[in-house]
């Protein structure tokens, strides 16, 4: 092995010791509750947009496996939180995912429907968890003990992990969503209120996955 090569080794490992490091950094509540046997995440994503579901997600991730590189789904690019999705859903103990429809936004409020999408995920696992790490929020009507974290996904692997699963199913579905809606840049706004969007709304007017309650500024209800 020459000289540069070795320093690529070097590199490479150093990178790697670094990412343990922020990892096991990002696990400090999975720590702190080790003693319960099934610790699960739930995030969302979309709850802002003006189209499409809200999503959520919930992961029980296993507790002698780790999945490097899990984070806020924000702050990955689109390939990382696709290569992680895949990742998650082969080697977590249980995922489950849950939605809540424009229609049923816009009949109970984006809050109520977000902690139904969150109900839905949680039922949707094959395990039923000891405890759960929430996102900022405490979910009314669960029986599981609830630790609310803020920015949860920035902070826990497990969390992160939901938001990665919930972002990515999310954002499959409003690039589909755009094949058969076009005109409104779906397949790249997913829904939140860019200008094409916006432009969009205004010319074509309101489609079947528009949230009623979030356009009314921008379309006159006939």
């Amino acid at each position: 092995m020459n000289k540069r090569e070795e320093e690529k080794l070097k590199k490479q490992q150093e990178r790697l010791e670094k990412e343990i490091a922020r990892t096991k950094a990002m696990s400090t509540f999975e720590e702190e509750y080790k003693d319960y046997p099934y610790i699960c995440g739930i995030d969302e994503v979309g709850r802002g947009p003006l189209a499409g579901p809200v999503v959520a997600g919930a992961v029980i991730l296993p507790k002698d496996d780790m999945i490097l590189y899990l984070n806020d789904s924000k702050k990955l690019s689109e390939k990382k939180r696709e290569m992680l999705y895949d990742e998650i859903m082969n080697r977590a103990v249980a995922t489950g995912i849950g939605m809540a429809s424009p229609a049923r936004i816009d009949e109970i409020n984006i809050l109520q429907a977000t902690y139904e999408a969150m109900r839905m995920a949680i039922d949707n696992l094959k395990v039923r968890p000891d405890i759960l790490l929430n996102d900022a929020v405490t979910i009314p009507k669960v029986d599981i003990l609830q630790v609310p974290i803020i920015k949860g996904d920035a902070k826990s692997i497990s969390i992160a992990a939901a938001s990665i699963i919930a972002k990515v199913t999310r954002d499959r579905l409003m690039v589909e969503y755009d094949k058969v809606l076009p005109g409104y840049d779906f397949a790249s706004n997913k829904g939140y209120g860019t200008k094409a969007h916006i432009a969009g709304l205004k010319e074509l007017g309101p489609t079947p996955i528009h949230r009623r309650s979030f356009i009314h500024n921008y379309v006159s209800e006939e």
